[in-house]
C-alpha cells in the first residue's frame, strides 16, 4: 500500500482526485487535494479538498450537508492522479445535480449506454433549463397533478396490457409508466439510489423472514 509520500504532486502541490459514487460507479466531480488536505481526508473518512479559487481547505458539505463518505482511496501508475471512492449524503455539484458532469459534448450512436441515472440526469436538464418544444419541460411547467395525472394513466395502461397478456404492448406500457415515475422522482428529488436502498432495505427484511421460517 502507497504512503502519502509515494505519491507525486505537482509544483503547486496538488495532486487531482477523481470522485466516483461506490452506488454506481458514477464519476461525480474532479477536484484538487494537496497534502493537507489527504491527510484530512483520510483521518476523517471524508473528502477534503484544496480549493484552487479560494487558496483554502475545502471540506465537501460543510455548508452543504453533502458530505462524501471515503470508502477508498487508489493511485494511478505513475502516483499523480487519484480515484476516491465515496458513499456521499446528497448532490455532489453545486447546481444541485448528482454529478458534476451532465452537459454532453459527444456521444456515439454506435456505442451509448442506457442508465437511470442518466435518464434522471436528463430529465433534471429538462426541468432546469425547460426547453421549448420539449414533452417533458412541459410536464414540470405543469407541475406536480399534472405529472401524478400522468402516472395514474400508465398505470392503468400496464395494467390493461398485462391483463391481455400481451407481452410487447406490456413492455412499452412499463417503459412509459418508468419514464414518467422518473418524471414525478425528479419533480421530489428523489434520486435512483434513494429507490435502491429501500428495494435493498426490504430484501434484508425478506432474507429474515425466509431464515426464520426455515428455523421453524
Amino acid at each position: 500500500m502507497l504512503k502519502i509520500e509515494d505519491l507525486k504532486f505537482d509544483e503547486k502541490g496538488l495532486i487531482p482526485a477523481i470522485v466516483v459514487d461506490a452506488e454506481n460507479h458514477n464519476v461525480l466531480t474532479l477536484a484538487y487535494m494537496n497534502r493537507e488536505s489527504l491527510e484530512i481526508s483520510i483521518k476523517e473518512e471524508r473528502t477534503c479538498f484544496w480549493s484552487r479559487s479560494r487558496q483554502e481547505l475545502w471540506r465537501k458539505g460543510e455548508t452543504s450537508g453533502n458530505y462524501q463518505h471515503i470508502v477508498s482511496i487508489t493511485a494511478d501508475c505513475d502516483a499523480d492522479a487519484l480515484v476516491v471512492v465515496v458513499k456521499k449524503d446528497g448532490p455532489a455539484c453545486h447546481t444541485g445535480s448528482d454529478s458534476c458532469f451532465f452537459n454532453p459534448v459527444y456521444e456515439s450512436k454506435n456505442f451509448s449506454e442506457f442508465s437511470y441515472e442518466g435518464l434522471l440526469e436528463l430529465l433534471k436538464g429538462r426541468k432546469r433549463d425547460k426547453p421549448e418544444g420539449s414533452y417533458t419541460s412541459y410536464l414540470f411547467e405543469k407541475g406536480l397533478d399534472k405529472i401524478l395525472k400522468k402516472v395514474g394513466e400508465e398505470s392503468t395502461e400496464v395494467i390493461i396490457a398485462g391483463k391481455a397478456e400481451d407481452k410487447a404492448e406490456t413492455i412499452y406500457e412499463i417503459a412509459d409508466l418508468a419514464y414518467h415515475v422518473m418524471v414525478l422522482m425528479t419533480e421530489m428529488g428523489i434520486e435512483v439510489e434513494d429507490i435502491t436502498k429501500e428495494l435493498a432495505s426490504r430484501h434484508i427484511i425478506d432474507k429474515k423472514i425466509k431464515q426464520e421460517k426455515m428455523t421453524k
